[in-house]
This record gives C-alpha cells, structure tokens and sequence, in this order.
C-alpha cells in the first residue's frame, strides 16, 4: 500500500532556527525511516497523520535539469499544518517528499521511503472559505533544480575578487584591459 511523507523544514519568525514538520497521507503519529535525499543515509522522523495531507499534484519523474513544480494542499484545520504555515515562515522553505509501501498485513513500512521530489516552497496561498465553503493551506513547490538558473551576483571586478581572497590580483586589469592597444609584428605607433 502506497504511501506519501511530506516533509518541511520552516523558519522560526522570531529567531530564525529551522523548525521541521512532518506529515504522511495515513491516519496516526508514526515514526518512519526514510532515506534522506542529501546523504542517502537512512533517517527515522516522526510524521503526524489524521487528514493533514489532502492531496499531492502529479510528480513527474524526468531526467535533465528541468524544473519541476508540485502543488501540496494541506488541511486548513490541521494543527500541524496551521503551525506550520501561518505560525512559522515556509518562504523558501526546503520540502521534501517520500514514497513508502506498507505491507498490508502488519501495516509497517516494509523498507524506508525513497524521496520522491526535493524542492523549496515557492508560495504558499491560503483560501478562506466562505461559509459551507472549502479551504486549503496550498504549497507550490519548485524543484531543487530551480537553484541552477539563478545567476550570480557576483562582478569580474578587482574589488569584487579581491573580497574573495585579499591577495589574489587576477582581475586587477578587468576594467581597463578593454582600451589596451597591442601592436603585433610592429612598432607601437606605425
């Protein structure tokens, strides 16, 4: 029986430290082994259960370095999910997503959950119903990938080198390099 764990890492908004929330699409607290997708270490986390998890939007298995994005919605009358999102700051918060089997006799995970996407929350809109209405917490997330198309900040400058490392003069002649005149097979002024 198939089985989805989320998983978010948020900000404390008053002191910044990471704060993890855990929840899976079955009923229960547990604590599941999963293999975490930085190290590939197997890791046991707690996940809440009980309705947290409405649904997960399609995650498309593709190779390359294409972005990919993935919407979670998450019950607006979830504790953990209400702490979560309104209570912590998930603004670029890492999200992870693991696939587990549980064998349908003992109900136990029969090995620990593979990552199935690793990403950061890109939004996080929250509906409010109105009354006899429906409401979600929705997360979008965007795919680790999304970190290679950013481009740098940093100049080819002397100044900006040089904070790099105080003794390395590499780009010392970047700003005036391009006026340089250079005579090849001739005097200078012929």
């Amino acid at each position: 029986m198939p089985r989805d764990f989320l998983w978010i890492t948020a900000r404390n908004r008053a002191t910044g430290a990471p704060v993890t929330w855990g929840a899976w699409s079955d009923v229960g607290t547990v604590s599941a082994d999963v293999i975490d997708p930085a190290s590939g270490a197997t890791v046991t986390r707690t996940y809440e259960g009980g309705g947290a998890v409405i649904a997960i939007g399609n995650v498309q298995l593709v190779t390359g370095l294409t972005v990919q994005a993935v919407e979670i919605s998450l019950s607006q009358l979830d504790a953990g999910a209400q702490q979560a999102v309104r209570g912590h700051d998930v603004r670029r918060a890492p999200v992870e997503l693991h696939r587990g089997f549980l064998d349908p006799d003992t109900h136990r995970l029969v090995a620990p959950a593979v990552p199935r996407f690793v990403g950061f929350v890109d939004e996080a809109p929250i509906t409010t119903p109105v009354e006899g209405g429906f409401g979600e917490i929705r997360l979008v997330c965007a795919s680790q990938t999304q970190e290679l198309t950013r481009s740098s900040t940093a100049k080819r400058s002397d100044a900006d080198q040089r904070r790099r490392n105080a003794s390395d003069g590499f780009f010392r002649h970047a700003a005036t390099v391009g006026t340089w005149k250079i005579w090849w097979g001739q005097e200078a002024g012929e």
